[in-house]
């Protein structure tokens, strides 16, 4: 998708985003200063991610557009199933005239354990191709008549109204089929935290060659990849950032084994972690480790595991780790773990090390 960004929406950084609110939290008030202050330092976008405590998407990024002027607000990421479609469409249409066009929208899969105590659907490949065709002929303002197909049955809807904005479509895709769908359906890929440079650029590849065998410009699907960065943090707020969240994502079914696939990792490390006594009947992401625990925990993995897939250490290392996964392939970088506010000496390392091009370019992931 491509389209001339509003000058209003121009930043130093166009390429990086940043998380508010990353992992569990009970107040979701500092995402109003995570989004000043991303705005402040130049960050191109702000990401949302949807959790069912405090971080609705739409309050959420409803409240961050109307305190930023400048940065975009992504939504990366809610599901396609767990709103009607039309309160779906109308809410991004809502967010893009709101914003004057600095919106997107972003859908992932969830897990399937969730979907089926809340009883509904999990999320299908037919599912996720059958909304974003729905959404941008809403979009269009034009009628949906008489559908029945993988998003729904729908005897009528309609907007009554042409989004003057483009609203592109993102799609979180941690496995390789996700990707292949996302290249052929979506403007903008979002990747998974903890992907090294190789896992990007495989990722890109395997983006590119489904947009082509779709019909599709490759050039026009941005692939974005999510990088947790600690950069010149106390240990244990580095612990915390780094260790904790992948010790998260390892103990889920399926997350773990797929992150480790893409890496091509020894997946022996992971079972060493999932057996491991602190994590018996305790989530990471819902218990606060000591400081002590973390570093246990941190023993776990191997030193290149921690090193290739994050960006961890003093400002010019941190800095060329964002450089290398623009230069494995990925149209931007989502900062993840670290506040807009602990970004500030990475961000400045990286500014003499940024890719040629980037000037004019919108912040809006998926809008050229």
């Amino acid at each position: 998708m491509t389209s001339d960004a509003p000058a209003s929406t121009a930043q130093p950084f166009p390429e990086l985003g940043v998380y508010t609110l990353p992992g569990r939290v009970s107040d979701p008030r500092p995402a109003l200063d995570d989004a000043r202050d991303a705005e402040a330092a130049g960050l191109g976008s702000l990401w949302i991610s949807e959790r069912p405590d405090v971080k609705e998407a739409a309050t959420l990024s409803g409240a961050v557009g109307a305190v930023t002027s400048r940065t975009a607000v992504a939504v990366g990421v809610t599901n396609p199933q767990t709103r009607h479609l039309m309160v779906t469409a109308s809410y991004a249409s809502t967010m893009a005239e709101l914003t004057g066009g600095r919106f997107m929208l972003g859908f992932g899969r969830g897990i399937n354990l969730r979907w089926d105590v809340w009883g509904v659907p999990h999320v299908t490949s037919a599912m996720l191709a059958d909304t974003v065709g729905l959404l941008r002929t809403l979009w269009r303002g034009e009628p949906v008549l008489g559908h029945d197909g993988p998003a729904g049955r729908f005897d009528y809807l309609s907007l009554d109204h042409t989004v003057g904005h483009p609203v592109p479509v993102g799609l979180a895709a941690l496995g390789p089929r996700t990707q292949e769908l996302a290249g052929a359906h979506f403007d903008v890929v979002l990747l998974h935290s903890h992907w090294t440079d190789q896992a990007v650029a495989d990722c890109v590849a395997r983006v590119r060659r489904s947009a082509e065998e779709a019909g599709r410009d490759p050039g026009a699907v941005q692939v974005w990849s999510c990088l947790v960065a600690a950069c010149d943090l106390p240990e244990e707020v580095e612990l915390v950032h780094v260790v904790r969240r992948m010790t998260t994502y390892m103990q889920i079914p399926g997350y773990g084994e797929l992150i480790v696939a893409a890496n091509g990792w020894d997946p022996a490390v992971l079972d060493r972690v999932r057996a491991h006594p602190l994590l018996q009947g305790r989530i990471a992401d819902a218990t606060q480790f000591t400081t002590d625990e973390l570093r246990e925990l941190r023993a776990l993995y191997p030193e290149e595991w921690l090193a290739s897939s994050n960006a961890v250490g003093g400002p010019a290392h941190c800095a060329q780790r964002v450089r290398d996964q623009f230069d494995a392939g990925a149209a931007g970088v989502v900062l993840h773990a670290s506040s807009p506010r602990e970004l500030a000496p990475l961000l400045a390392a990286y500014a003499p090390l940024r890719p040629d091009g980037l000037a004019g370019r919108s912040p809006v992931p998926g809008v050229s």
